[in-house]
Protein backbone atom coordinates (compact mmCIF):
# COMPACT_ATOMS: atom_id res chain seq x y z
CA UNK A 1 0.00 0.00 0.00
CA UNK A 2 1.18 3.59 -0.85
CA UNK A 3 2.32 5.35 2.27
CA UNK A 4 -0.09 7.51 3.57
CA UNK A 5 1.19 11.12 5.03
CA UNK A 6 -1.80 11.92 7.59
CA UNK A 7 -4.46 10.04 8.96
CA UNK A 8 -7.72 11.36 6.49
CA UNK A 9 -5.76 10.00 3.83
CA UNK A 10 -4.74 6.92 5.16
CA UNK A 11 -8.94 6.50 5.74
CA UNK A 12 -8.92 7.36 2.34
CA UNK A 13 -6.40 4.74 0.76
CA UNK A 14 -8.12 1.86 3.09
CA UNK A 15 -11.43 2.44 2.08
CA UNK A 16 -10.08 2.16 -1.87
CA UNK A 17 -8.09 -0.62 -1.24
CA UNK A 18 -11.23 -2.43 0.76
CA UNK A 19 -13.83 -1.87 -1.81
CA UNK A 20 -11.13 -2.83 -4.62
CA UNK A 21 -10.71 -6.34 -2.88
CA UNK A 22 -14.06 -6.86 -3.28
CA UNK A 23 -16.12 -5.48 -0.03
CA UNK A 24 -19.32 -3.54 0.12
CA UNK A 25 -18.95 0.11 0.14
CA UNK A 26 -20.76 0.23 3.76
CA UNK A 27 -18.33 -2.46 5.25
CA UNK A 28 -15.55 0.09 3.41
CA UNK A 29 -17.35 2.91 4.91
CA UNK A 30 -17.42 0.81 8.83
CA UNK A 31 -14.04 -0.25 8.50
CA UNK A 32 -12.42 3.11 7.68
CA UNK A 33 -14.98 5.15 9.71
CA UNK A 34 -16.06 7.42 6.84
CA UNK A 35 -19.87 7.87 5.49
CA UNK A 36 -21.00 6.16 2.24
CA UNK A 37 -21.11 8.75 0.08
CA UNK A 38 -17.65 9.92 1.05
CA UNK A 39 -16.51 6.44 0.28
CA UNK A 40 -18.31 6.52 -3.14
CA UNK A 41 -16.74 9.94 -3.63
CA UNK A 42 -13.11 8.71 -3.08
CA UNK A 43 -13.35 5.62 -4.73
CA UNK A 44 -14.71 8.11 -8.05
CA UNK A 45 -12.10 10.30 -7.80
CA UNK A 46 -9.45 7.20 -7.31
CA UNK A 47 -10.47 5.55 -9.92
CA UNK A 48 -10.73 9.35 -12.49
CA UNK A 49 -7.13 9.97 -12.00
CA UNK A 50 -5.36 6.02 -11.02
CA UNK A 51 -2.85 7.90 -8.30
CA UNK A 52 -2.81 7.48 -4.49
CA UNK A 53 -1.54 11.29 -4.03
CA UNK A 54 -5.14 12.03 -5.62
CA UNK A 55 -6.90 11.27 -2.29
CA UNK A 56 -4.70 13.78 -0.46
CA UNK A 57 -6.42 16.67 1.09
CA UNK A 58 -6.15 19.38 -1.69
CA UNK A 59 -3.94 22.99 -0.77
CA UNK A 60 -6.17 25.12 1.17
CA UNK A 61 -6.97 28.22 -0.05
CA UNK A 62 -6.10 31.99 1.48
CA UNK A 63 -2.86 33.81 2.40
CA UNK A 64 -0.10 31.25 4.23
CA UNK A 65 -0.06 31.47 7.84
CA UNK A 66 1.95 33.76 8.78
CA UNK A 67 3.66 31.95 12.01
CA UNK A 68 5.57 29.09 9.83
CA UNK A 69 8.31 31.99 10.48
CA UNK A 70 7.98 31.11 14.00
CA UNK A 71 10.03 28.24 15.13
CA UNK A 72 11.06 26.59 17.82
CA UNK A 73 14.25 27.61 17.66
CA UNK A 74 13.78 31.25 17.10
CA UNK A 75 11.51 31.14 19.82
CA UNK A 76 14.12 29.89 22.08
CA UNK A 77 16.54 32.15 21.14
CA UNK A 78 14.09 35.23 21.56
CA UNK A 79 13.64 34.33 25.25
CA UNK A 80 16.80 33.57 25.94
CA UNK A 81 17.18 37.30 25.78
CA UNK A 82 16.21 39.59 28.58
CA UNK A 83 13.83 42.24 27.07
CA UNK A 84 15.80 45.07 28.21
CA UNK A 85 18.64 43.69 25.71
CA UNK A 86 15.75 43.57 22.94
CA UNK A 87 15.13 47.47 23.69
CA UNK A 88 12.37 47.19 25.86
CA UNK A 89 11.49 48.32 29.35
CA UNK A 90 10.99 45.36 31.18
CA UNK A 91 12.40 42.79 33.51
CA UNK A 92 10.79 39.93 31.85
CA UNK A 93 8.91 38.11 29.27
CA UNK A 94 5.14 38.70 28.95
CA UNK A 95 3.40 36.81 25.95
CA UNK A 96 1.80 39.91 24.98
CA UNK A 97 5.16 41.99 25.28
CA UNK A 98 6.40 38.88 23.04
CA UNK A 99 3.80 39.50 20.60
CA UNK A 100 4.71 42.81 20.45
CA UNK A 101 8.00 42.03 19.82
CA UNK A 102 7.64 40.09 17.14
CA UNK A 103 5.10 42.35 15.35
CA UNK A 104 8.23 44.97 15.47
CA UNK A 105 10.05 42.43 13.82
CA UNK A 106 7.46 41.74 11.32
CA UNK A 107 6.05 38.95 12.42
CA UNK A 108 1.98 39.71 13.43
CA UNK A 109 1.05 36.75 15.45
CA UNK A 110 -1.81 36.64 17.88
CA UNK A 111 -1.16 36.52 21.58
CA UNK A 112 -3.36 32.73 21.41
CA UNK A 113 -0.80 31.71 18.63
CA UNK A 114 2.18 32.37 20.18
CA UNK A 115 0.66 30.19 23.45
CA UNK A 116 -0.15 27.72 21.24
CA UNK A 117 3.70 28.04 19.58
CA UNK A 118 5.28 28.31 22.99
CA UNK A 119 3.75 25.18 24.17
CA UNK A 120 4.53 23.04 21.34
CA UNK A 121 8.04 24.41 21.62
CA UNK A 122 7.94 23.22 25.19
CA UNK A 123 8.54 26.51 26.70
CA UNK A 124 6.66 27.75 30.42
CA UNK A 125 5.25 30.91 30.44
CA UNK A 126 3.26 32.61 33.46
CA UNK A 127 1.95 36.07 34.13
CA UNK A 128 4.11 38.58 36.10
CA UNK A 129 3.24 39.08 39.62
CA UNK A 130 3.38 42.67 40.38
CA UNK A 131 3.89 42.95 43.88
CA UNK A 132 3.92 46.29 46.16
CA UNK A 133 7.29 47.74 46.36
CA UNK A 134 8.36 47.64 50.46
CA UNK A 135 9.22 51.41 51.58
CA UNK A 136 12.71 52.24 52.00
CA UNK A 137 14.05 52.40 55.43
CA UNK A 138 14.92 55.54 55.37
CA UNK A 139 12.19 57.18 52.82
CA UNK A 140 10.48 59.92 55.64
CA UNK A 141 14.14 61.05 56.44
CA UNK A 142 14.00 61.32 52.35
CA UNK A 143 11.49 63.13 51.98
CA UNK A 144 11.72 65.13 54.68
CA UNK A 145 8.50 63.69 56.55
CA UNK A 146 7.66 63.66 59.92
CA UNK A 147 10.12 61.15 61.32
CA UNK A 148 12.68 63.58 59.52
CA UNK A 149 15.89 63.66 62.14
Amino acid sequence: MHAARDARHFRRLLAVKLVAEGKTVAEAARLSAMSRPAVYAWVERYVQRRRPEALEDAPRAGRPREAQALSAERLRALVAKSPTECGWASGGWTVPLLCAHLAHEGCSVSCRTLRRRLHEAHLAWKRPRYVYALAAPHLAQKKGGLFAV
